[in-house]
């Protein structure tokens, strides 16, 4: 994927739906909830069960949704991600070296980072995004707002701590797009195997981000 298709995706979904699963079984079916509730961008954390598996199986069940991994933190894993056929990879980190070896891949990788130097720096060594983690700890939307000033060529996703609340104000402040995870799935929800609940979680943050996105359209029309 260019990282001009990537882009677009992002611009289009704003959100990605982030899955750490306990066993396989759980993982397909939270995938699964998501994307009835209209979230297209699905990342499998790599500490989920049998990720390579349930990466496989929802490119194949899911072919309207993009189908990535994050928690990446080595080369072996990064290698394994990639042969899987993850189709965007998420790092905690940055690592230079990680990047590379995605970029020679042809996958977009988005790498962790915090303050506005390991920012740059990531964006220096050839990430397609930055991620902006663990964002709650640092100020929420209003952090984004003040890196979006001298660092707004660099898109970023900040995640660790983005809700159903807050999500919007993440891309009012200049966020490409954002990444839920424990808000998506209430860990109620996921004990009773509530699916259609967690549908309508997901169907709840598309319906803010398309009003989001008509807005924006119209704005840049005026």
């Amino acid at each position: 994927m260019s990282e001009k298709s990537w882009l677009k995706l992002l611009q289009q979904h704003r959100a990605i739906a982030v899955i750490r699963a306990a066993t396989f079984e759980l993982g397909y079916e939270m995938a699964r909830a998501v994307a009835r509730g209209g979230i297209h961008l699905i990342e499998i954390t790599w500490n989920s069960d049998r990720p390579e598996d349930l990466i496989d199986i929802l490119r194949s069940d899911l072919p309207q949704c993009t189908i990535g991994t994050g928690t990446l933190l080595n080369q072996v894993d990064l290698h394994r991600a990639i042969a899987a056929g993850a189709q965007f990879l998420f790092t905690p980190h940055t690592e230079p070296a990680l990047i590379q070896v995605a970029a020679a891949s042809g996958i977009p990788i988005i790498p962790g980072a915090l303050s506005p130097t390991e920012i740059v720096t990531a964006w220096h060594a050839g990430a397609n995004c930055v991620k902006v983690f663990p964002i709650s700890a640092v100020g929420g939307p209003h952090y984004i707002q003040s890196l979006h000033g001298p660092l707004g060529h660099i898109p970023l996703i900040p995640t660790g701590g983005v809700n159903l609340q807050n999500a919007i104000h993440f891309l009012k402040a200049g966020a490409i797009a954002v990444g839920l995870s424990g808000d998506l799935f209430p860990k109620k929800l996921i004990a009773d195997q509530d699916w259609d609940a967690i549908s309508d979680q997901a169907r709840i943050l598309t319906f803010s981000i398309q009003n989001f996105n008509n807005n924006e359209i119209s704005s840049f029309g005026n």
